[in-house]
């Protein structure tokens, strides 16, 4: 199968009350990891890069990573582009091959964000690409993004008609209570998601696909392994499992997962060394890094996300 856009399959997500899990990919063995629990559970897939890991990897190897997954494993993948913030960095992506971009121009005032996101659609639709807009703002600490408590903002469902109908955008990210990374691990932070918001954006914007940024779980499991073995991660609370789900069956259409995978790889890396302080060997503790990612998705296909078998 091709690399492919996310149009047809977020479509098929708003119609069968399921969301499409977009994984961000780092290196080799979280894209191993993710597409083969996606190929096992035959899911609908998008993997995301942010600028962090473009910097990180290059988009070049990212590139030839994930059309490796795919010529492995069979599976339709979109390639997507998580939080770019200007229309260069969109465009370059574009032109490299990606068949998705995320413009967030939620930053700037609603006219800003609106000319901003336009000019991306222009560009990508006219080469088949499709694009995510962002209105509303999450807090939190994730590679280049970086939003306080102050500076953040649920979405104002009064404004997300004349957004989409201005920019043409092909799905729409909203803030409803989810938050980025480091967030997560702040004292007192308890998620409550706003369904009253969403419940209220899907109302005026029927059959539209809403993403969600920031619904990283934090399943504690991995944060107590961590902890056993020499690390010094604080308790968090991450979106509840069942309250993703719901969102998954109304008109949430992709959910974005990062911070699990960290914890996951980092987890299964440092009961490995523990354990076997001597080995020096990457492939011996990768190996089964890349095995607690795939579980972990496995998990989400199938519990939260409600898209396994949807192929």
């Amino acid at each position: 199968m091709p690399i492919v856009t996310s149009r047809e399959m977020l479509k098929k997500a708003y119609e069968g009350g399921y969301a499409i899990g977009a994984f961000n990919v780092n290196n080799m063995e979280i894209i191993q990891g993710i597409t083969e629990a996606a190929a096992e559970t035959r899911s609908p897939l998008i993997l995301q890069v942010s600028a962090g890991a473009r910097k990180y990897a290059k988009h070049v190897y990212l590139m030839k990573l994930i059309e490796a997954a795919e010529a492995d494993t069979g599976l339709p993948i979109c390639v997507h582009l998580d939080h770019g913030e200007s229309f260069e960095i969109c465009k370059t992506c574009i032109d490299g091959g990606f068949t998705s971009v995320m413009i967030d121009g939620s930053k700037y005032p609603f006219e800003e964000n609106i000319n901003l996101t336009r000019q991306v659609v222009e560009y990508a639709h006219d080469r088949g690409v499709t694009v995510e807009g962002e209105l509303g703002r999450l807090a939190g600490i994730e590679d280049d993004i970086n939003v306080s408590d102050e500076e953040s903002s649920y979405t104002n469902p009064d404004q997300v008609e004349e957004f989409v109908e201005a920019t043409g955008v092909d799905s729409l990210a909203i803030a409803i209570g989810t938050s980025h990374g480091a967030y997560k691990f702040k004292p007192g932070h308890k998620p409550q998601l706003r369904f009253d918001i969403l419940e209220e954006v899907a109302r005026r914007l029927p059959g539209f696909p809403i993403v969600l940024h920031g619904a990283s779980s934090v399943m504690p499991e991995y944060v107590e392994m961590i902890n056993k073995n020499g690390g010094k991660m604080p308790d968090a609370i991450g979106v509840p499992e069942d309250m993703l789900r719901k969102a998954a069956s109304m008109a949430v259409c992709k959910i974005n997962i990062d911070t699990d995978l960290r914890l996951a790889m980092t987890a299964s890396i440092r009961s490995y060394l523990n354990e076997r302080p001597e080995d020096f060997d990457p492939r011996k503790y990768l190996g089964p890094a890349r095995d607690n990612i795939k579980e972990l998705v496995k998990h989400k296909l199938i519990n939260v996300l409600g898209c396994a078998g949807k192929l």
